[in-house]
């Protein structure tokens, strides 16, 4: 045996794979335990319906699911095969989801699959069992297919058990014991099983067997309906040989496969029923398998009608059987993949249908052997989570209504409808005394622009963008953004996370852990990155010294807080935390924002007196603030922190000294576009765990002069694509993120933010490019939708390159 003694728990198609591809790479010491019968051990990967969809608005999961299906093509287990690569049809029988079907190969093209929009007679001839006259079209993806979960597991076992990896069935995990902060063992109704490393793959049961490491778990299983028909007799007599692809119906929340001469029918569109992970079935009394309740016919009524009008060929037909199987949702659809933020050595990969298993078994295989993954996960590491979203009613009502909008075509910047409001920053009541639009992020409610600045649009000619850009969207927000750089503004920056990090030897840790050199003088700001071993990026951050030994880091979530906190030695007196929620922040930006913050303060704000990047302690009125002379929307301001319970006074105080120099709110949809004019990057969006800082553009931001975590890593690092801006000339063609680049008919990379420059008259989309198109001046085109947008390469930054207003 060779490794660290690792337990799994869970021997479904994710604890299969972990224990693969964590041998693969030579960690042998491994017991897998599962509580049912080995291989079909009745969770949901025994009873999964097995179809595989690779389209996805996220490049990891699509990675996730194109790994699983170059995978599971490989495997076979007593001559079955693990997976059938029939193909996948999804069909449109609205204008709005065949424009949607347009968006998913966007999407596919985007991520490197292959995949057309076809037209109805097309779909006809691929699955003959539709009726072209009731569909507008489909999006034809090849390499999807049909999953045998059980023989997945079974195959995948077996190579594990090749390399000396047990499973053991019928065996229940009673607790998980840990000591110190770390885990120690696995308990069992078969005894104790010592472990350095256990991974809960336990799927529908993972919040109990988390709730054990003392880890909350935001999963919800809920039963799902599934059914076949009796013989569908048109099935016999089109058999041509050719298989069929599996089918999606999401117009009606419907997916369809085949077995033989019967179709078996998936349905979203009912009710959500969720399911107490404490009231799931024991196998003892489960009357099939603990995953599967009893069908309730009446809800399945509706999925019947629809699909017989979809496949007239089963009104020869009825539905023979059904079943609700239950399935694991989260409150924000992704995955729950890492460890424990409490207890070292217990990790999580839960919320994983079939589709990702095999790439979610590799990625956790990687991290904990490794110590990081090959594929991106920052949006699903389960440590991304505010604390009011592990709240249970919380999880239960975002899991349900995840459930509901499974299928729904769901625009970028569409916000969750409930529950609504759970976080408002101080300067609430007076956003919605100036007509708000709020959309949310985090649980914040974040203004979008604001309708009392209507009167703004007065001579602007502001052009309303395409339809689907239009959506969450005002002319107002271009006034704003206009009217920012003309006067001053007032941003509301609330929502990003905020972390003090203080005592002795603060100093000498984040000198380690960020790119920058933060051991300046008191009273510096300094942009940093933080990277993992590799070199890669794992956020960036502002850190700001206010003492000998007392930092604020700005960061991007809690993601950071979690890094943060990882990378603390032990035996440490430094202190890191989360002041979020005690504070708030108003960004005050614009040429006039120094009139009217220095006419409320005695401290100097001048351009000597307080320069570009700098932070001081100060009253503004007669409020104490930590002022940081910066701005994300590349003019002259500030950012102005106070506490909580200050921060109305704050906003009165600017709000009436700034009405003689024109003051204004601005909106989210305003600072996007200013942050773009400026290229200032996005953590997330623009760049990710994928890429290095000299891809992203951020060189600036690594002193290699010091030593810190990741910088032996990057003397070697590659270029492999850049981080690039485009203009568009159209000011009605607004791209909006993740659309896919071509050079003529070639796919060349993504579209990871976008806007529309107001200040600078042209339509901007940062893009990931090849090195060797990256050059000013390169014409490309961006696909949006059934469009292709002709688009430029420009040399960066669009707005103030010699950086004379930010300096002034």
């Amino acid at each position: 045996m060779a490794g660290p003694r690792v337990v799994v728990i869970g021997a479904g198609v994710v604890g299969a794979s972990v224990a693969d591809e964590m041998s693969a790479l030579g960690w042998t010491d491994v017991t897998v335990l599962d509580q049912g019968p080995l291989f079909a051990t009745g969770g949901s990967s025994s009873h999964a319906p097995g179809l595989v969809f690779q389209a996805n608005p996220s490049k990891t999961m699509t990675e996730l699911a194109r790994y699983t299906v170059e995978k599971l093509c490989r495997l076979e287990y007593q001559g079955r095969p693990g997976f059938l690569q029939v193909g996948g049809l999804e069909v449109a029988t609205t204008p709005e989801r065949l424009a949607d079907l347009h968006r998913r190969q966007g999407w596919l093209s985007a991520w490197g699959v292959a995949g057309r929009v076809v037209s109805p007679q097309e779909c006809a001839k691929l699955h003959p069992l539709l009726d072209p006259e009731r569909i507008l079209g489909g999006l034809h993806t090849p390499t999807d297919g049909l999953a045998n979960p059980v023989t997945a597991v079974s195959a995948q076992a077996a190579a594990a058990q090749a390399r000396g990896v047990r499973f053991l069935g019928d065996c229940e995990v009673l607790d998980v014991r840990s000591d110190g902060g770390r885990v120690r063992a696995v308990v069992t109704d078969r005894g104790e099983f010592a472990a350095d490393v256990v991974v809960c793959c336990a799927g529908i049961w993972g919040p109990r067997v988390a709730a054990m490491a003392g880890m909350p778990l935001p999963l919800t299983p809920l039963a799902h309906q599934y059914a076949w028909t009796t013989p569908v007799a048109e099935l016999e007599r089109i058999d041509t040989g050719v298989p069929r692809p599996i089918l999606r119906h999401q117009d009606a929340d419907l997916y369809y496969r085949e077995r033989g001469d019967q179709v078996g029918i998936g349905y979203y569109g009912h009710r959500p029923m969720p399911v107490d992970p404490a009231a799931i079935a024991r196998h003892a009394d489960a009357k099939v398998m603990p995953s599967i309740q009893d069908f309730t016919a009446a809800d399945f009524e509706p999925a019947w009608t629809e699909s017989v009008r979809l496949l007239p060929a089963l009104r020869e037909a009825a539905v023979a059987e059904g079943i609700n199987g239950l399935f694991s949702f989260t409150t924000d659809g992704m995955p729950l993949i890492g460890e424990s933020s409490e207890v070292r050595g217990f990790w999580v990969a839960e919320a994983v249908w079939v589709t990702h298993s095999a790439g979610v078994g590799r990625a956790v295989a990687e991290w904990i052997v490794t110590g990081t993954p090959s594929t991106d996960l920052h949006d699903s590491d389960v440590n991304r989570f505010e604390r009011h979203q592990l709240a249970p009613d919380y999880v239960l009502a975002r899991g349900s209504q995840n459930f509901v909008e499974v299928y729904d075509v769901l625009h970028p910047l569409q916000p969750m409808e409930e529950p609504r409001p759970l976080r408002v920053s101080p300067f609430h009541r007076r956003q919605v005394a100036l007509g708000a639009v709020f959309l949310e992020a985090s649980g914040w409610e974040r203004p979008q622009w604001y309708a009392t600045n209507e009167p703004l649009l007065a001579g602007r000619e502001i052009t309303t963008p395409n339809g689907w850009a239009a959506r969450y969207w005002s002319p107002v927000v271009g006034a704003e953004a206009q009217a920012t750089r003309e006067r001053v503004a007032l941003y509301d920056m609330t929502a990003l996370e905020r972390i003090e990090v203080s005592g002795p030897g603060a100093t000498a840790y984040l000198q380690w852990l960020t790119t920058g050199n933060v051991d300046k003088s008191v009273g510096s700001v300094t942009y940093c990155l933080l990277l993992d071993e590799r070199g890669r990026i794992r956020s960036d951050v502002t850190v700001s010294r206010l003492g000998a030994e007392r930092y604020q880091v700005g960061g991007n979530g809690m993601l950071d807080v979690d890094w943060l906190h990882r990378h603390r030695p032990d035996d440490s007196a430094v202190q890191v935390r989360d002041v979020t929620a005690g504070t708030c922040c108003l960004g005050v930006w614009g040429p006039k924002a120094r009139d009217v913050v220095q006419s409320l303060s005695r401290n100097d704000f001048s351009a000597d007196g307080f320069r570009y990047f700098r932070a001081q302690e100060a009253y503004v009125g007669m409020v104490p603030v930590t002022a940081l002379r910066l701005s994300y929307v590349g003019e002259l301001g500030y950012e102005l922190y106070t506490s909580a319970d200050q921060g109305e006074r704050l906003w009165d105080t600017l709000w009436a000294a700034g009405q003689e120099h024109g003051i204004l709110a601005g909106g989210r949809g305003a600072f996007v576009s200013l942050r773009l004019e400026k290229g200032y990057r996005s953590f997330g969006a623009d760049m990710t765990w994928d890429h290095y800082p000299t891809e992203a553009g951020l060189d600036f931001a690594v002193r290699m002069d010091k030593d810190f975590l990741g910088r032996a890593a990057l003397a070697d690092a590659p270029v492999r694509n850049r981080l690039c801006c485009l203009t568009i000339a159209d000011p009605a063609k607004v791209a909006l993120g993740k659309e896919p680049v071509y050079d003529a008919d070639r796919c060349v990379g993504y579209v990871t933010s976008a806007a529309y420059g107001y200040t600078v008259g042209t339509g901007i989309a940062y893009a990931w490019l090849p090195p060797e198109l990256s050059d000013p001046g390169t014409t490309l085109h961006i696909g949006y939708f059934d469009d292709r947008i002709p688009a430029v390469v420009a040399a960066e930054p669009l707005f103030d390159p010699g950086m004379v207003r930010l300096r002034s």
